[in-house]
């Protein structure tokens, strides 16, 4: 009999990713340099990002040394692995970010308001064109 062989998504996923990005890099001629393209438009509104670089220096809560080491690659694909695999390990309040209702408030904790429970208009703010409506 036939032994049938399936593959989950933690196997399949990267195997499909390394054939696009194969196929990818020979269509655009194999040595081709990559450009990544950020975008400051989506669907006609400008966005604006605020956040700051993550660096090992950069200032967080209650340190004086700053943020230290927070990025490491414990799977690699120079040393043989399907995929680069990152972990980030750092505390809450480091760099740009949003705290939770609960941060500062007991009740607010207990109550369950975290970061999810913001609104959009909390975050973002009124809106303004900059034209006049007369």
């Amino acid at each position: 009999m036939g032994r049938i062989i399936t593959l989950g998504p933690t196997v399949l996923f990267p195997l499909l990713l390394q054939l696009f990005s194969l196929a990818a890099d020979r269509a655009a001629g194999g040595d081709a340099d990559l450009v990544v393209v950020r975008r400051e438009e989506y669907g006609g509104g400008r966005i604006l990002d605020i956040t700051h670089a993550y660096r090992e220096d950069m200032p967080t809560w209650e340190s004086d040394k700053g943020a230290g080491q927070f990025l490491w690659l414990p799977k690699s694909m120079k040393n043989g692995s399907l995929a680069n695999f990152s972990e980030l390990r750092m505390s809450v309040p480091t760099g740009t970010h949003v705290d939770a209702p609960g941060h500062f408030f007991q009740n607010y904790f207990e109550a369950g308001f975290d970061a999810d429970t913001l609104g959009l208009q909390v975050l973002n703010g009124n809106h303004s064109s900059g034209r006049s409506k007369t």
